[in-house]
């Protein structure tokens, strides 16, 4: 396990050298940053020059890549165009966002994992009709129709909410948004679970658990879903830092000032450090969340075994 775990820890050195390369180069060519600062009238050559020198947008792309990799490694992300440290932006930000992901994987696997099971073992029974076609639908309607939706009615119709999360954003307050967040994935789950729960349960192992006579529940627990769940531990797994990234459109609906937030800020002025600074964090958390999952996979199944 020892020598997997530092194999792996090993090929994601160039898949983050690789990752955060694109993404510099992509960032780089939306346009001039340097035009945003000037507001509706462009710069004078003069303003132009001092600002590309101050940033170091003067220097090859390659060069400026470069640099900042040598200071992502000592923990400097580079400096907004408004003078703030990308790195205080962070600190402010991902707190936010973490617990915004914390609570739709929560929901996600609970209420997924839950529905999956119950219409996997009652499969082509009504409850199981009835959750596909509910599953069908979520996934069908898009994520900023169900969040203005619930925030319609539950915060301005019904006064169940409040419209927008508070600057404190507790775990209370988001629940719905995070309900929101994970509507889509929390659908997938159960229709993953559901599928891999009635193709295990014809299996062999199955059908000489419940010859030797064991509790309904054991079988369920001990046997049919520990080996059903290493697809939905992989989709889950890989989620996580799609949750995170693609919270953009929940904390715009519900104003809440996390990774989404910034990162639509910074996209919307064109602040390179800012974009450039958050996606490479994010492409951390993919990396460690993959790693997480494949190791998770030897304590679902005992046959798997890591050299």
């Amino acid at each position: 396990m020892g020598r997997y775990v530092v194999r792996r820890l090993l090929q994601m050195i160039p898949v983050f050298i690789g990752a955060t390369l694109l993404i510099f180069l992509m960032v780089n060519v939306m346009g001039d940053p340097i035009a945003g600062l000037c507001g509706e009238r462009a710069c004078d050559p003069a303003t132009a020059a001092q600002l590309k020198k101050e940033f170091g947008l003067d220097k090859p792309v390659w060069q400026q890549y470069l640099t900042y990799m040598g200071n992502v490694f000592t923990g400097d992300f580079g400096t907004a165009f408004n003078g703030q440290p990308v790195t205080e932006l962070m600190s402010t930000a991902f707190p936010v966002t973490i617990r915004l992901t914390i609570v739709a994987i929560v929901i996600e696997v609970v209420i997924g994992i839950t529905l999956g099971v119950l219409t996997g073992l009652r499969r082509g029974r009504p409850v199981d009709t009835g959750v596909l076609l509910a599953t069908l639908v979520v996934i069908s309607v898009p994520t900023f129709v169900t969040g203005l939706l619930l925030q319609l009615l539950l915060g301005v119709e019904w006064g169940w909410i409040k419209p927008s999360v508070s600057p404190d954003a507790t775990f209370g307050e988001l629940i719905v948004p995070g309900l929101v967040l994970a509507s889509v994935s929390l659908a997938y789950v159960t229709r993953l679970t559901r599928t891999s729960i009635a193709e295990n349960r014809r299996s062999d192992y199955v059908r000489t658990a419940v010859a030797k006579g064991l509790p309904r529940h054991r079988v369920v627990t001990r046997h049919l879903l520990r080996n059903s769940l290493i697809p939905v531990v992989t989709f889950i797994g890989t989620d996580i830092g799609a949750l995170m990234g693609g919270a953009i459109v929940t904390e715009r609906i519900f104003n809440i000032h996390g990774v989404g937030y910034q990162l639509y800020q910074g996209i919307l002025r064109q602040n390179t450090q800012t974009v450039v600074g958050f996606v490479t964090v994010l492409v951390l958390v993919f990396l460690v969340a993959n790693l997480l999952v494949d190791l998770l996979y030897a304590v679902l199944d005992p046959r798997i075994r890591y050299a």
